[in-house]
């Protein structure tokens, strides 16, 4: 029987983006995979009223349509607000992290890095080792934080040393083929946040680790 795995991430798109081929691939190899989406996202800047509902709507379409092209079992968004999760007590993002692990009650969870430059993912990543403790009877046996192009490096001095690299050689396409859901997310080269971009930087890393395609993880915690 595989793993529970469940995928938090603040906005929609950082899910695919940090980790599409690793979800795809672990979905595949039977794993139960789900994602848990913070905040309401970049589309919703700016706007407010019945365009703000309208744009949310469009994204959170766009976000069902590429989990489920990389195997998501089920998606669970909810609406904290976009670049300033900082404005809301860090225990209602704990509360709904709770929330979330107690119905899935995932072995595994993969989530943004602790140091990236979006105050959004620096609050995920603390909301998520808090909900996560390893007290009896927590099911979350694994963590580990993934990068995200346009945040993780741009953060200075460069940090993320990654341990951890999930083969995606034969998962990179669909990662891909996600990321075309988030169009109005998307970049034009040589944005970080571009296709050719993330497809490089996955190359990167399977260059360095013998690998075709490969994406990068800080393991936080395993418990054996």
């Amino acid at each position: 029987m595989g793993n529970k795995v469940l995928v938090i991430a603040a906005h929609p798109d950082d899910e695919i983006l940090g980790c599409g081929g690793t979800m795809a691939k672990m979905a595949q190899q039977g794993d139960e995979v789900y994602t848990l989406i913070l905040g309401r996202g970049i589309a919703a800047r700016g706007h407010d009223g019945q365009e703000a509902k309208k744009q949310i709507e469009e994204l959170n379409n766009c976000m069902n349509a590429a989990n489920k092209a990389v195997g998501v079992k089920e998606v669970f968004g909810f609406d904290f607000p976009d670049n300033s999760f900082d404005t809301v007590a860090l225990l209602d993002i704990i509360k709904v992290i709770e929330e979330i692990k107690g119905k899935v009650e995932p072995d595994v969870i993969l989530t943004h890095y602790c140091n990236d430059l979006n105050i959004d993912h620096r609050l995920t990543y603390e909301a998520v080792l808090t909900a996560t403790r390893p007290t009896t009877g927590e099911s979350v046996r694994e963590i580990y934080s993934f990068e995200v192009m346009s945040s993780t490096e741009w953060r200075y001095p460069l940090s993320f040393s990654p341990d951890t690299f999930f083969d995606v050689s034969e998962t990179i396409k669909l990662k891909l083929q996600a990321l075309e859901h988030y169009k109005s997310e998307m970049r034009e080269f040589p944005h970080p946040r571009s296709l050719d971009a993330v497809e490089l930087n996955a190359k990167n890393w399977g260059v360095k680790t013998g690998l075709r395609f490969a994406e990068a993880f800080e393991c936080v915690r395993i418990i054996k």
